[in-house]
């Protein structure tokens, strides 16, 4: 059958049921498909249901609900975005609280990441207010990292069926060095911020990171692996992160801010970041585990 619809749940509440599988088979031949048997990827937590014909949108309650080609899901290429995807944090916001001004910044991220106002612009009025601030005080940010569940098994995943993965991010390289060594990553790019060795100069480094660049980045890697961007699964939660979600084969808004959640058709809501490995039709057994740091 042509396409597949993908139930996933998280692995630590698993809610793909016989039930849910049979209201999504039942949506499926109302809107005039025809449903083949399921196929198991992890029992409770991730199911394939094949069909042809017409989708439907199929709302399942702590199920995402995916439609995809059944042709060409693995992927070659990864290329995810890092706060807020691969890492809870915003790590600007985490460096403001140092100087009580975490508010007023995260309320600027959140704008800048669900579109609201330019993301360059507002980059550079949040690293305006951390001027003065230690450069010691990077490091203590960095012991606040919270790791987003399974994304050490998806790049160890992604690697060992032979993908290259890459993290791009619109934040620090000071930051993102260390999630690349920790998760594995075979690349990392970000933005610059600016310091005299003491303290910050309350400036970030140009050119700017920013959605643009994260496109070209996805666009050069595949190129240079000589695949075609539809070879690529991209993953993130921003506005930024828009151009390259829409470019990849696969572009999955994980978890992401409304404005980007309505234009990106493979959304997760539930699942950690195991579910771009069921996306992508991995079963459970073909996953390299890695714990999460």
């Amino acid at each position: 059958m042509k396409n597949v619809l993908v139930l996933i749940s998280d692995p630590a509440r698993p809610a793909v049921t016989d039930a849910a599988l049979g209201s999504a088979a039942d949506i499926l031949k109302g809107a005039g498909s025809t449903v083949g048997a399921p196929a198991w990827l992890a029992p409770g937590i991730a199911c394939d249901l094949p069909f042809e014909g017409p989708a439907a949108p199929v709302t399942l309650s702590g199920v995402d609900a995916v439609v995809l080609p059944a042709e060409g899901r693995r992927k070659k290429l990864l290329v995810a975005d890092m706060e807020s995807t691969m890492i809870h944090n915003e790590m600007l916001d985490e460096l403001a609280d140092f100087l009580g001004l975490r508010e007023k910044v995260a309320g600027i991220t959140a704008r800048a990441m669900n579109g609201e106002i330019d993301f360059a612009g507002a980059l550079e009025e949040r690293v305006g207010l951390l001027k003065g601030l230690p450069v010691g005080r990077l490091d203590e940010a960095a012991t606040r990292i919270r790791y987003m569940p399974g994304g050490a098994t998806l790049v160890a995943t992604m690697q060992k069926h032979g993908a290259y993965c890459a993290l791009v991010s619109g934040g620090f390289t000071y930051f993102t060095a260390m999630v690349r060594r920790t998760l594995g990553f075979d690349l990392d790019a970000a933005n610059v911020l600016e310091h005299d060795g003491a303290s910050l100069s309350g400036t970030v480094a140009h050119p700017i990171l920013g959605k643009e660049a994260k496109l070209s980045t996805l666009q050069r890697l595949a190129g240079e692996r000589g695949i075609a961007a539809a070879d690529a699964v991209s993953v993130g939660d921003g506005a930024n992160d828009l151009p390259m979600l829409k470019a990849a084969g696969l572009g999955v808004a994980f978890h992401a801010k409304p404005a980007v959640a309505a234009q990106v058709p493979a959304r997760i809501d539930h699942g950690d970041l195991t579910a771009l490995l069921y996306l992508q039709g991995y079963r459970r057994n073909d996953f390299e585990e890695r714990k999460d740091p």
